[in-house]
């Protein structure tokens, strides 16, 4: 059979409009629809000022920003450098931006401005998916991993344990006010550094130890994050917590396709995941 005609410098016959370039089904197309549909009081909760400024340099629409992202989180693209290099070679967010480019910081720089407004829009996506009957919430399936924290799993202690190092630290205090007290200079104005760093593990010690008073179900606490938990990774014992995802199946008639959406999330810093479908649930 004949090959195609094929040249890359080809040039456009007609010049298309960007709305040619994405088929209908897309689903860019509803991350567009979606964030042009979020009226003025929800931007307002989102801290977004859709007026902008009137002196300075233009500024890339927060529409454009937020459809970065959202397509950006829904496609697994959730480095702000690569979703710069996707705002210049790929089509759907060619589209989504307006065939404008930003970059990495100015993406950057907008997610971390409302990085927890934005999680509001959760919310939004499943409540317009419901009722667009994309789902049906009939099925609802959910599953947990462990994160770890940022927190050294040697810093756990239990009761016994936090005593004793308390015992341990009262006496290395005591030990240097001695030294301190010895000498026939008049006393520093300031304690010395290794001091201020033992009375600094004191008081982490007695509000450890007040923490596991408060909360008898616990065993062990950790010096460093209270909230974190010993639990039991894929490969190995971490210090973290268990985040939680439930999602729904899509609708196949509706979403022209199989696949699942999150409708909650959550993290919690008990290690099993029974218990959770109903906070989940609600």
């Amino acid at each position: 059979m004949p090959f195609r005609f094929f040249n890359r410098q080809q040039a456009w016959l007609l010049p298309p409009t960007l709305g040619e370039l994405i088929p209908l089904d897309h689903s860019a197309r509803f991350i567009a629809e979606f964030v042009d549909s979020l009226d003025q009081e929800t931007w307002i909760e989102l801290e977004v000022n859709l007026d902008g400024e009137a002196l300075g340099s233009p500024a890339y629409h927060p529409r454009a920003l937020l459809s970065v992202w959202l397509y950006g989180f829904m496609t697994g693209v959730r480095s702000s450098r690569k979703l710069e290099g996707a705002c210049r070679d790929q089509v759907p967010y060619l589209w989504l931006t307006g065939w404008q480019h930003p970059d990495h910081n100015c993406l950057w720089r907008f997610y971390q401005a409302h990085r927890q407004a934005m999680r509001k829009l959760l919310k939004y996506t499943v409540a317009t998916a419901v009722k667009i009957k994309l789902i049906d919430l009939a099925v609802q399936a959910i599953d947990g991993t462990k994160i770890p924290a940022n927190a050294a799993r040697d810093r756990n202690y239990a009761v016994s344990d936090l005593e004793r190092l308390l015992g341990r630290t009262e006496k290395a205090i005591a030990e240097m006010e001695t030294q301190n007290e010895s000498g026939e200079d008049a006393p520093p104005p300031r304690l010395p550094e290794e001091l201020q760093r033992s009375q600094t593990l004191k008081q982490q010690i007695q509000k450890a130890m007040h923490y596991l008073e408060q909360h008898p179900k616990l065993k062990r606490v950790n010096l460093t994050d209270e909230d974190a938990q010993l639990m039991q990774g894929r490969v190995r014992i971490v210090t973290g917590y268990n985040a939680q995802a439930m999602v729904s199946p899509l609708n196949v008639e509706r979403a022209n396709g199989t696949g699942m959406l999150i409708t909650a999330a959550n993290v919690v810093n008990t290690a099993a995941d029974s218990g959770q479908l109903a906070p989940l649930l609600r």
